[in-house]
């Protein structure tokens, strides 16, 4: 059984995994990036386009062989795992298997492209159980930051893998069932050749903070505003824009939305029944006659993107909100790599104006918390799975040795750790082969 990572392995962002067995592929995400290098040469390193706004990973080892791809799977709906899928379907032609919500997402995306009608997309509900080609894969409910969040059991002749994709334990998720531990508690009876494991945040010690505690948080912050307040985080944290919703009722301000991404984000929400009924989103476009101490408004941009919402508020120049001193934005976000000068300088913008701004380094308040576990999550998994290998992805090389220093403390026998484009070997001998493919990016046009 082999392992390939063509993307997410020496990187956070921009997932593509290939696990391979009896001839065939099975290809788990596909995802996109931010043309937002991580150190000055990454570029020159891995051969991506300087003027790209997003980027995906080169598929061209599976696409060169898509009869043995016998299925893609979609763990969530988060840009760095089904981002790239619309545009680099044709090349693989397979079906696409994946829950609900992330259905929902991926035929909006789908439909923008003409696609619609063309792809396979099968829905897998969770708990289930499925054969495609040689994989026999079983559905275990996550916590993350957006709906449905899934691990994989992949079963083989050869050997299981347990696949984390993107996980936390929280025990008071906004969506969702909370974080169960016996579910994984039981995997340990199943003797798992491999967990590849989620690194994000493999640096930070302890654990991680529930989504619970952000509500109190910003609840706590805009219960004090005196003015309007303009929140900027993820569109696709349907939980933290759940938790807004409801900070408005609670609050007495009216909710609106500054962004075609939060619109579809709640449009697929309410599709797909997570959105409570309760709670009201009104048209953008009457915000601006409201008194300012009714107004909360969600805006797209916290990463400082030029035509973004929250960056026409910070010129002055938005149709339908202008802000004024005494107004306050906050940034319920990490500020993601490479995006510090961006960020910075709409900042700056704000504060010329005296609107207030609040960042998550600017107060002890968990105004913005992750969706990914710290060490004191991982050591407890390490140990509930007992698996023979543990394969840390989705970091760069020092979020990577430090999950494999976890995994080696939590008694896991064996570390892999490598890079996009080697092959990992997890069954019968497990070993890795640097450098099997050419690990690089490919532009993709908006």
């Amino acid at each position: 059984m082999w392992f390939l990572p063509l993307g997410g392995t020496g990187e956070i962002g921009m997932n593509l995994n290939l696990y391979g067995h009896a001839g065939q592929w099975l290809m788990v995400d596909c995802g996109v990036t931010f043309n937002s290098p991580l150190s000055p040469d990454y570029n020159s390193v891995v051969g991506s386009t300087q003027n790209a706004e997003i980027l995906a990973a080169d598929p061209a080892f599976i696409s060169q062989q898509k009869d043995n791809l016998c299925g893609i799977v979609i763990t969530h709906a988060h840009e760095d795992h089904i981002g790239a899928l619309p545009q680099l379907w044709q090349r693989f032609n397979c079906p696409v298997y994946t829950t609900p919500f992330t259905a929902e997402i991926l035929r909006r995306k789908l439909s923008t492209l003409g696609l619609a009608d063309k792809v396979p997309v099968i829905e897998v509900q969770t708990g289930a159980t499925i054969n495609i080609g040689p994989f026999c894969l079983h559905w275990l409910a996550i916590t993350h930051s957006i709906p449905e969040p899934h691990a994989l059991v992949i079963k083989t002749a050869a050997g299981t893998v347990f696949h984390t994709a993107d996980w936390k334990m929280d025990a008071s998720p906004i969506t969702g069932r909370a974080f169960k531990s016996a579910v994984f508690k039981r995997l340990a009876q199943h003797n798992i050749t491999a967990m590849v494991c989620d690194s994000t945040n493999a640096l930070r010690e302890g654990f991680s903070l529930s989504e619970t505690d952000c509500y109190n948080a910003l609840l706590h912050v805009v219960k004090a505003a005196t003015g309007r307040v303009v929140v900027s985080g993820f569109s696709s944290n349907v939980g933290r824009l759940i938790s807004l919703a409801r900070i408005a009722a609670k609050t007495g301000r009216y909710l609106a939305l500054l962004g075609r991404s939060l619109d579809n984000m709640v449009g697929a929400a309410r599709a797909t029944g997570y959105w409570p009924d309760e709670l009201t989103v009104v048209d953008a476009s009457h915000i601006g006659y409201l008194p300012k101490e009714e107004v909360l408004v969600i805006a797209t941009g916290s990463q400082g993107e030029p035509r973004a919402a929250l960056s026409r508020l910070a010129d002055d120049n938005h149709p339908l909100l202008l802000l004024e001193q005494g107004d306050l934005v906050i940034f319920s976000s990490i500020i993601i790599p490479g995006n510090e000068m961006l960020i910075s300088r709409l900042v700056e913008k704000f504060n010329a104006r005296n609107i207030q701004t609040l960042q998550s380094h600017d107060t002890e308040l968990p105004i913005h918390v992750s969706g990914h576990p710290n060490r004191g999550e991982l050591d407890l998994l390490y140990r509930w799975v007992q698996p023979q290998i543990a394969v840390p992805v989705h970091g760069e090389a020092a979020h990577l040795a430090a999950n494999a220093e976890v995994a080696k403390a939590a008694g896991v026998p064996q570390q892999l750790t490598g890079l996009n484009g080697d092959l990992f070997v997890l069954a019968p001998a497990p070993r890795l082969w640097p450098g099997f493919t050419k690990a690089g990016r490919i532009a993709l046009a908006r």
